[in-house]
């Protein structure tokens, strides 16, 4: 295979063992593990879910003011992970590559698809800070709820899309006695794409 179809090809296999995980009723296919680091390189990890996928990376929506969005703009860096533990003997995706924020536009059209309570809630969350009592967020979630009553919820500045862009793209598919398959894409300096095997 040439290099040029190599990002290609590897973006048909996520796609392919994604409709596999939809397929074995994995709970929630999109849910991925973002790992990011400091600038003191210290790392920190969580949940959250993939909102778009193309050529150009892979998309998540969140406040820039909380942890991962205060990190990805001073190490804008991220590793993701899938891990369908349903499909065929057990499947996991790496990806790894530098972070951009995606357009006005398309975060704007988005968040326009949000239930009108998570886009409520996106103005009510401080997120990462600390919260003295459920009943204060209650309290600010009710104040934006009077704020919006009657007219469309338009998207706070600060909360918006990432995308990863993929420098690294590994499959790793499980197998007994922890004989694993593990195919690697990665892409060097100068944006050209190869393959390699790794041991399990």
């Amino acid at each position: 295979m040439s290099a040029s179809n190599l990002l290609e090809h590897a973006l048909a296999t996520f796609d392919t063992l994604f409709e596999e995980a939809r397929a074995a009723g994995e709970p929630d296919p999109t849910a991925m593990t973002v790992a990011t680091a400091d600038r003191d390189a210290r790392p920190s990890a969580r949940t959250v879910l993939l909102k778009a996928h193309d050529a150009r990376g892979f998309v998540f929506y969140t406040h820039l003011d909380g942890r991962k969005g205060l990190e990805l703009q001073g190490n804008p860096h991220a590793a993701l992970l899938f891990h369908w533990p349903r499909v065929r003997h057990g499947v996991q995706v790496r990806i790894e590559g530098p972070v951009e924020r995606v357009s006005d536009e398309e975060a704007d059209a988005y968040f326009a698809t949000r239930p009108r309570g998570s886009q409520l809630g996106a103005w009510a969350s401080k997120q990462s800070e600390t919260l003295d009592s459920r009943e204060t967020f209650d309290e600010r979630l009710a104040q934006v709820e009077r704020e919006f009553e009657g007219r469309e919820v338009p998207r706070p500045a600060r909360w918006t899309g990432l995308r990863v862009r993929p420098e690294k793209i590994e499959f790793w598919y499980g197998a007994d006695f922890r004989l694993h398959e593990r195919q690697l894409y990665e892409c060097d300096p100068v944006g050209d794409w190869s393959q390699r095997m790794l041991y399990p």
